[in-house]
This record gives C-alpha cells, structure tokens and sequence, in this order.
C-alpha cells in the first residue's frame, strides 16, 4: 500500500524559512515524479513543485521561484520542500504527490499519491 506523510509545517513568521518532508512507502519511487501542491481556504488546490524521477529535473510555479527548493534523497523515496523568505500568501495546507510517471507534471489530475497534508501559516 503506498502512504505519503508529510511533516514539518508549522507557524513562521514571514521572512522566515521551513523545510517540509515527505516519506513514500509501499513501492520503489525511483521512478516516481513527485510534487508538492498547497491548498489555501476557499481556494483550489495549485501547483507548487515537481521533481522528476532521477531528481535532475524540476518546475516551479511562478509564485514561488527563487524562494523554494524541491530535492529528493539519496534512496529517492524521500521529497523535501525548503521554503525561504515565506509571506503570508504561502499560507496552506502542503501536500505531497507521487506519480509512476516521467516528466514534471503539474496538474493535480495527473498524481496518483497524496498524503495527508501538513499546514503552513506565514504570520504578518
């Protein structure tokens, strides 16, 4: 059974930095794209990173670039999201997905993993 969990959100202020964690069990993910995506209230899910299989690739949303840096572990079944000089715009629900694809894939419909989701709040 595959399980993504993620950890490591929590309350920052803005400026400040956080560093999310996502462990993927149940398959090997070495061939697994994986992202993040990030749902505020009332708001629809949207795209933050991906990473592709290898880990040599990645794709940022244009909100975050230059401030977040996805990367994958050594065994590959380990995604992490460093997050820096976070507003309060970034603040959400973090989830992590994985997906037996090649390629970034940024659409929601495309991931066949989620985990659970770990908050993020960015105080003024």
């Amino acid at each position: 059974q595959v399980q993504l969990v993620e950890s490591g959100g929590g309350l920052v202020q803005a400026g400040g930095s956080l560093r999310l964690s996502c462990a993927a069990s149940g398959r090997t993910f070495s061939n697994y794209a994986m992202g993040w995506f990030r749902q505020a209230p009332g708001k629809e899910r949207e795209f933050v990173a991906a990473i592709n299989d290898m880990g040599g690739s990645t794709r940022y949303a244009d909100s975050v670039k230059g401030r977040f840096t996805i990367s994958k572990g050594n065994a590959k079944n380990t995604v992490y999201l460093q997050m820096s000089s976070l507003k309060p715009a970034d603040t959400a629900v973090y989830y992590c997905a994985a997906v037996d694809l090649k390629g970034l894939p940024t659409l929601p419909d495309e991931y066949g993993y989620w985990g659970q989701g770990t908050q993020v709040t960015v105080s003024s």
